[in-house]
């Protein structure tokens, strides 16, 4: 079974992810790490790539190809990654949606983390920093692709962060969703 996990910004998309592949034995990818590394590779911030990505699609490109890569050619992972669920669509689809202030806490309490984003001095920077890197996402993708992946429609499961105590209450949630042949 191919689980894609989708969902915002600070919602736990990474460490659920690594979670339910780790307690299912599958493989791990994520497509937030590759289009980090593109970021880092190029002296940039994700943010900064990403509004790139508005003006030069092919920095969506490389990340969209690996998707479908993975997608075509292996039958068993866990990858988290805003489209996944677009470019692998025979997987069982999630989205982790998290309150914005909420996010933004968890985001600015583990910037250390992440050296693909900037640095910024407040919480509040940082939930106007995934504001715009949201909008920048919804107007690449519809641009792009013709596709939200904030609508919920698109997903198996839905799963509200915003109140869960940790990743691992997250997964629980993601596991006890699969269907029956997966877990």
């Amino acid at each position: 079974m191919i689980i894609t996990i989708s969902g915002v910004p600070g919602s736990g998309k990474t460490s659920v992810a690594k979670i339910v592949a780790e307690r299912l034995g599958l493989p791990f990818y994520s497509v937030g790490d590759f289009r980090g590394q593109m970021a880092m590779d190029r002296g940039m911030t994700i943010d900064e790539l990403n509004a790139l990505g508005e003006t030069d699609k092919s920095t969506d490109t490389l990340a969209d190809n690996y998707q479908k890569r993975l997608g075509k050619n292996g039958d068993d992972f866990v990858i988290e990654g805003r489209l996944s669920w677009h470019f692998i669509p025979r997987s069982f689809k999630v989205f982790l949606d998290c309150a914005l202030q909420e996010s933004a806490r968890r985001v600015f309490s583990s910037h250390h983390e992440r050296p693909d984003e900037a640095k910024r001095d407040s919480i509040e920077d940082v939930r106007t920093e995934l504001d715009a890197r949201m909008a920048s996402d919804k107007r690449r993708y519809a641009a792009i692709y013709g596709v939200d992946y904030m609508d919920k429609n698109h997903y198996d499961l839905v799963v509200d962060t915003t109140s869960l105590k940790s990743a691992q209450e997250t997964a629980e949630k993601v596991l006890a969703a699969l269907p029956p042949s997966a877990s």
